[in-house]
């Protein structure tokens, strides 16, 4: 059995921040379906390179959900959704500020009809206080939370940083939060309202940033790669633009591992490197040295014999070199998944592995490929109801597949 069979959710999320935090509890058992706007559907699925309707940033996105398209801006549509409320345990959403207040199926609303209803929000800048009304987007609530501050070189501009934390970061704490309120459920019966500040769930990812800061009297300056030698960023044989180790030798004994792997002992009798002070002191030459080393290999092989001194090291992996790596290779992380319409792709899994719980990774669904198998499931509507609902367009039914 799967760790959350029996969860059922009410996705109507778009982008990233919600459809990460459901495609994650959707990997640990959940049923997630998503409620999706007619026409293009969630804005994720044209966005990123390629567009379509089923663009690669959607389907990384939205595995193991089922989407059903509804036209809540009419009375059928929304009222569907409503009827469809008290078979959920779960309903989130990450929209605009505003847009679920319109529609009129906000918090008060779905609890009178489900009063255990776990109701899940995710907002730029949360639901109260002066930026509350402000839209958001992942950069956006990094930028709130300081993560540019602290990103690029010592004496050049704030960087934006690569990952999206602010978004996927966001998305799977509003997962625990939500794992934990189902939790709550299910002993006492009772649901309940959770709100997430993207700028605030942010924030976690920056408290070792923040533990610099003398407790707020300070901020937190730019280090680029890193100042110290022993723990940065070293160039590569081949040249290319990610030909790079980065070595971490944080402790004496990783020090003196460094050392004796790249076949420099005599580096440690060196009044100029005893101890870390002086080795930052006088890091230009240290890291002169160690360049030195790392250039006449290529990274992996600068990577192994590090890390089979004791080094903590990694060659520098693009995103290409994530699905043939041998190491995720071989722990089963790289999924073959059938997607209706790319065909057999690869996928990333998911990294918890539990030994009692296994949810094989499927494809995300196509605009609309579930409405009616979900309506007839969850509100038992006849044939003739479906088509009629479908001849006006409140619910739209993926065509079959050519």
């Amino acid at each position: 059995m799967a760790a959350l069979d029996g969860l059922r959710i009410l996705d109507m999320t778009q982008y990233e921040a919600g459809p990460s935090c459901t495609q994650a509890l959707a990997w640990l058992g959940a049923d997630v379906v998503k409620i999706e706007p007619p026409g293009a559907g969630d804005p994720g699925r044209g966005a990123g390179r390629g567009g379509g309707s089923d663009a690669e940033y959607f389907v990384v996105w939205n595995s193991n959900k089922r989407s059903v398209v509804l036209d809540l801006a009419k009375p059928e549509g929304r009222q569907l959704l409503l009827d469809m409320v008290p078979k959920y345990d779960v309903f989130i959403e990450n929209y605009g500020p505003g847009v679920v207040e319109r529609l009129n199926i906000d918090y008060e609303v779905m609890k009178a009809i489900n009063p255990s209803i776990i109701y899940a929000r995710i907002k730029g800048f949360g639901l109260n206080g002066p930026w509350a009304d402000y839209k958001c987007y992942d950069m956006v609530g990094q930028a709130a939370a300081s993560a540019f501050s602290i990103t690029g070189e010592a004496d050049g501009p704030p960087m934006r940083p690569g990952p999206t934390m602010g978004d996927a970061g966001t998305g799977v704490q509003m997962a625990l939060a939500i794992s934990a309120a189902y939790v709550q459920k299910l002993n006492t019966g009772i649901g309940q309202f959770i709100e997430m500040s993207m700028q605030e769930a942010m924030t976690y990812y920056l408290r070792t940033a923040t533990a610099s800061t003398n407790f707020g009297e300070q901020a937190t300056p730019r280090s680029g790669n890193g100042q110290l030698p022993t723990m940065t960023l070293y160039p590569c044989q081949g040249g290319g633009a990610n030909d790079y180790v980065y070595v971490m030798a944080v402790t004496p004994r990783m020090w003196e591992a460094l050392c004796a792997a790249i076949g420099r002992d005599d580096l440690l009798a060196d009044p100029r490197f005893t101890h870390q002070a002086d080795r930052f002191e006088n890091r230009d030459v240290l890291r002169a040295e160690i360049a030195g080393w790392t250039m006449a290999r290529d990274k992996y092989t600068a990577m192994t014999e590090l890390a089979n001194a004791g080094v903590p090291a990694s060659a520098v992996l693009d995103t290409k070199d994530l699905y043939t790596n041998p190491h995720l290779v071989e722990r089963g992380f790289i999924h073959t998944v059938q997607h209706e319409v790319h065909g057999e792709i690869q996928l990333l899994g998911w990294p918890a592995k539990h030994s009692a719980s296994q949810v094989p990774i499927k494809g995300s669904p196509r605009l609309g490929a579930n409405s009616l198998e979900v309506l007839r499931e969850d509100l038992a509507l006849p044939e003739a109801e479906l088509d009629a609902l479908v001849a006006s367009e409140v619910v739209t039914q993926a065509p079959p597949l050519e």
